[in-house]
């Protein structure tokens, strides 16, 4: 009897798991695949959600961008790695920037402030936090 449920429980731990999207089984093998976030419009999209994600987010950040200007009004250009995280609420948090231009740095921040809520990605059937780092050249 014992066995039995054993046996049953096990079935339906694993049918449970398959029935997780991005989550395999193969033997004694699980495989747990982290999906990233999905930026609004792509759910839809002929595209993967990578490809419309980074169609979407360059159309963004083409949308928003602003030159930054010094005190004697010059448009300053330079380099900025931001690294933002993605919630598991869809929202943009922790936003920082590295570079030798603050004022870069701050144009970099704000146009990734400005993100849309996006679907959050998911590792398991779990909503994630996940982590980005991009380069940005003004």
């Amino acid at each position: 009897m014992k066995k039995l449920l054993f046996i049953a429980g096990i079935f339906i731990i694993t049918a449970t798991t398959q029935a997780q999207e991005g989550v395999t089984v193969k033997g004694n093998t699980i495989t747990v695949k982290e999906i990233g976030p999905v930026w609004p419009g792509c759910e839809t999209s002929d595209a993967s959600s990578d490809d419309c994600f980074n169609k979407q987010l360059a159309k963004h950040i083409k949308a928003n961008f602003k030159y930054p200007k010094d005190a004697n009004g010059k448009i300053v250009r330079g380099r900025s790695v931001i690294t933002f995280y993605i919630d598991a609420a869809g929202k943009v948090c922790k936003v920082s920037a590295e570079g030798p231009q603050k004022l870069v740095n701050q144009e970099a921040i704000r146009i990734t402030k400005l993100f849309p809520v996006m679907k959050p990605g998911h590792s398991g059937g779990k909503k994630i936090e996940v982590k980005y780092k991009m380069p940005f050249n003004f």
